[in-house]
């Protein structure tokens, strides 16, 4: 059986790659402006969804920022040693606990948000507002595609 021969795809030309190095690049740079408020991108999301909603499940949590059970223990756990969340108890289930922010994390809110919208500025820099708006559309539009491939 004679096998195709395909060209090699230059990382330059692979979507995978160049949206993960946008993702370091803006991990990175989100880093070096939250860092002085003790916050670490890790946490961001889930600060995010907090700020959204609180008084969540770990489990509601998960779903929300869509990472692992296991992922969101550990960062909970860091989370609640930086004072940044708490868990009580909740009175319908007493097995469970519900996630609440902390007065620390709520008056840290305007900060971090203000970093998160820099990082995004900037890396939106020179494209034409309807362009940014484009790419952010066609990126939640990506996200969509791959999560309906994995049935999520």
């Amino acid at each position: 059986m004679e096998q195709i021969e395909r060209d090699p795809m230059d990382r330059a030309d692979s979507l995978g790659y160049v949206i993960n190095h946008l993702a370091r690049l803006m991990e990175q740079a989100l880093r070096d402006r939250i860092a002085e408020y003790g916050v670490v991108p890790g946490q961001f999301a889930q600060l995010l969804a907090l700020y959204e909603e609180e008084g969540v499940s770990q489990l509601r949590l998960c779903e929300k920022v869509r990472i692992d059970q296991s992922t969101m223990a550990h960062t909970l756990k860091r989370m609640e040693r930086d004072g940044l969340i708490e868990r009580i108890a909740d009175p319908r289930d007493g097995r469970r606990s519900l996630i609440y922010l902390t007065d620390r994390s709520r008056a840290l809110r305007t900060a971090l948000t203000a970093a998160a919208r820099e990082v995004n500025d900037l890396a939106t820099t020179g494209f034409p507002d309807v362009d940014g708006d484009e790419f952010l559309r066609m990126a939640r539009q990506s996200i969509g595609n791959l999560e309906a491939d994995r049935g999520a």
